[in-house]
């Protein structure tokens, strides 16, 4: 595991040379807000991370319901029984192993990773513009239909979850990038996304962190980039 640090934002990267799988603790002033519950394994490196920031985990907060992003949440909530899990309202169908979609959405298949045996259920279900302390709900559909990013309103940093790659380059999710396609392949709808990575990088922020690779300071022209390759795709 590789631990990086900007600002507030502490980035847990799992199999960072090979598979990279981040989550991220995000500091509050008493207080740690865990974003995605990464693999299986992970949930020792996390609490040893958050006992070496010297605060408590409160909140588990999940950007969606695919397993590298839900892994370790049962072992987590076992250690930390009284902090609150946070998920999309309609990312909590997911977390529940059900796939179905609603007649308003793109009738494509959901892919990826979909939890079969996860026994955690959320204590609050998210909606647009909802704040989990510093953070704020931003609704970003297209990896998943309930994908959400969080963007902290003290200093612009934007966690997307798999809204974008920064693995093998900067990509929106759906698209396929070679050198790191796994994102891509578990996207749901790509069009979507692409809808919701303009809404992402319209918010100017001041940090990308995203769910596969490293963080990237100052993003805006590299999504924009990447938005304008998705673009020309199609």
């Amino acid at each position: 595991m590789r631990l990086t640090r900007i600002n507030q934002i502490h980035q847990l990267s799992f199999l960072p040379r090979l598979f990279p799988v981040n989550c991220y603790l995000v500091e509050e002033q008493d207080d740690l807000t865990l974003i995605d519950a990464a693999l299986p394994y992970s949930a020792e490196a996390i609490l040893a991370s958050a006992e070496k920031i010297g605060k408590p985990i409160t909140r588990i907060v999940l950007t969606h319901a695919h397993d590298d992003h839900i892994g370790a949440l049962d072992k987590l909530k076992e250690s930390l029984p009284h902090a609150e899990v946070y998920i999309s309202k309609r990312d909590e169908r997911l977390l529940r192993g059900d796939v179905s979609l609603d007649d308003h959405e793109p009738q494509t298949p959901i892919r990826g990773g979909v939890p079969k045996n996860i026994q955690t259920r959320a204590d609050v279900l998210l909606e647009e513009n909802d704040v989990v302390g510093s953070l704020r709900a931003i609704s970003a559909p297209g990896h998943t239909p309930g994908s959400m990013a969080f963007f902290d309103q003290r200093d612009g940093s934007l966690i997307v979850g798999d809204a974008f790659q920064t693995r093998g380059g900067t990509a929106v999710s759906g698209q396929l990038n070679p050198l790191f396609p796994f994102p891509a392949l578990a996207t749901w709808n790509k069009e979507v996304a692409l809808k919701s990575a303009q809404k992402l990088v319209d918010l100017k922020p001041t940090l990308l962190a995203a769910g596969h690779g490293g963080m990237i300071p100052s993003p805006e022209s590299i999504m924009n980039e990447a938005i304008l390759k998705a673009k020309k795709k199609g």
